[in-house]
């Protein structure tokens, strides 16, 4: 009796262990899953309530769709159930068996996840999908929950910019070092000028000399662009308002070149010489390729832009070299050899977020949308599309975006450094300018008021005694002389 029961109870016990197991080894089946959570599998509780089920294809791609823990997470799994709340229905997803998004074959059928919604095996794909106008031949599309494009991943040291010779002249463009060049050689002629019309700086023009030659001036203005103070000394008030503002001038002149040449040498890694599509077909340095079959090659295929047909060339002549299968070998491709990808710029962005070596090229083309595809004439068609506009307009898929594309990089500017403009120093330039006339101004009144005490002296008119000043200081009567008694002598 003991021998029977104890029997029994051994046999009890290793089915219930056997079937444990079983429900055990189906749970962790990624292609399985069966949850009894809203959201995977046949929700039990739609089925309570009287909610339609539908059957969703999707295909395994961070951060769209991740097994964690024997479930599925990731954005579209996210935006399932944010459609499945608003429209009231229940949901089991599946994961596409072939591990395609959907081509047409070579024996002219549809692979992947279209091929699955035209076999009726699904009633949706929620996944990255691109809209293609073939697919859209064969399914519908609603309207797109995520904005995309063809973008370049390349590694970042693989394409960090060589420093030219005269890379330190790089902070400025060339307008603004005509500018500055021609401001300097005004302001010098400017002193020049002053200091010879200005009696506070010279006052007996026939007996003493000017320190302030045209030579001294130049020395002058280049001594102020150094921080350096040279001789000669300005000593009139016409002459002191130059040389200040040429110095506030050089001052924050070059703080601008300061500030932005540490820029250039802070985001030199960021400044990519394959800026375009142009750029990455002329270079002979990095390899490129696609997904094999992705609508990205496609694309590449029915172009006519000169550009776009050269890449297309280039991949298919190296297809099998080039050409990758999923989208996480193409991004170990990248990090691991000189190989530039060429994909969706929405993926290209995770994979920089992710990645803190890697980053895309400033040029996206191809602007396109990820849809959620149903069978034709399927009534869910205009109810998804408006629930995916609802959700847009009420911030939650810019929510989401944030959510799965969050990095842990650090955070630069995305703007690309570029040289300062002379427009960024028209106010400096403008300044300059205003003081060069005041200083002009006050040479003149400078002189015209000697020229005024003088005539009461020698019983003059002001405006000929100032025009006398004027030629002896700048040498113009005593040109006209010298030049007349050379004249006569040779006539004689």
């Amino acid at each position: 009796m003991d021998k029977g029961l104890h029997f029994m109870f051994c046999v009890i016990t290793t089915m219930l262990l056997l079937r444990e197991s079983s429900q055990t080894g189906e749970k962790n089946d990624p292609k399985m899953l069966a949850a009894s959570k809203s959201g995977f599998g046949t929700d039990s509780r739609g089925r309570e309530e009287g909610l339609p089920t539908l059957t969703v294809t999707t295909i395994l791609e961070d951060p769209y769709v991740m097994v964690r823990s024997a479930e599925l997470e990731g954005y579209c799994i996210d935006l399932l159930k944010a459609l499945a709340a608003m429209l009231h229905f229940s949901y089991k997803v599946k994961v596409v068996g072939d591990g395609q998004y959907g081509a047409i074959s070579s024996s002219g059928n549809w692979t992947g996840m279209i091929g699955e919604i035209l076999r009726q095996e699904a009633d949706i794909a929620v996944a990255p999908l691109t809209v293609t106008s073939a697919r859209e031949e064969v399914v519908s599309f609603t309207t797109p929950f995520l904005q995309t494009g063809i973008g370049i991943l390349l590694r970042k040291d693989t394409v960090s910019q060589e420093m030219s010779f005269f890379h330190f002249l790089a902070p400025f463009s060339k307008e603004t070092w005509t500018g500055l060049l021609f401001a300097y050689v005004l302001t010098c002629f400017c002193l020049f000028l002053v200091a010879r019309l200005s009696p506070c700086e010279w006052n007996e023009p026939k007996n003493e000399e000017n320190h302030f030659t045209f030579l001294n001036s130049l020395w002058f203005g280049a001594g102020a662009l150094a921080l350096q103070g040279v001789t000669p000394r300005p000593k009139a008030l016409s002459v002191r308002v130059i040389a200040a503002v040429w110095w506030l001038f050089t001052i924050a002149l070059l703080a601008a070149y300061i500030a932005n040449f540490t820029a250039l040498l802070s985001s030199g890694s960021e400044q990519l010489p394959i800026q375009t599509f142009e750029d990455l077909v002329k270079q002979r340095k990095l390899e490129f390729g696609t997904l094999d079959g992705s609508s990205t090659f496609y694309f590449f295929k029915n172009s006519k832009n000169p550009i776009h047909q050269m890449i297309y060339e280039y991949m298919d002549k190296r297809r099998d070299h080039v050409l990758v299968k999923t989208y996480q070998e193409a991004v170990q491709r990248v990090m691991e050899s000189n190989y530039a990808f060429i994909g969706e710029s929405i993926s290209q962005d995770l994979a920089a977020a992710r990645h803190c070596n890697l980053i895309r090229a400033p040029e996206v083309i191809g602007a396109r949308g990820f849809g959620i595809a149903t069978t034709q004439a399927s009534p869910w068609t205009k109810k998804l599309s408006i629930a995916v506009l609802k959700l847009r307009e009420s911030g939650d898929l810019d929510h989401l975006r944030n959510k799965w594309w969050e990095t842990s990089c650090l955070h630069k500017s995305r703007d690309r450094w570029s040289p300062l403009q002379p427009q960024a120093l028209g106010g400096l330039f403008l300044t300059l300018a205003i003081g060069l006339a005041l200083g002009v101004i006050a040479a003149v009144v400078e002189l015209s008021n000697k020229s005024r005490h003088a005539a009461g002296h020698v019983k003059k008119s002001c405006c000929s005694v100032f025009t006398e000043e004027m030629c002896t200081r700048l040498r113009i009567k005593e040109n006209t002389r010298q030049s007349q008694e050379t004249s006569g002598r040779a006539n004689a």
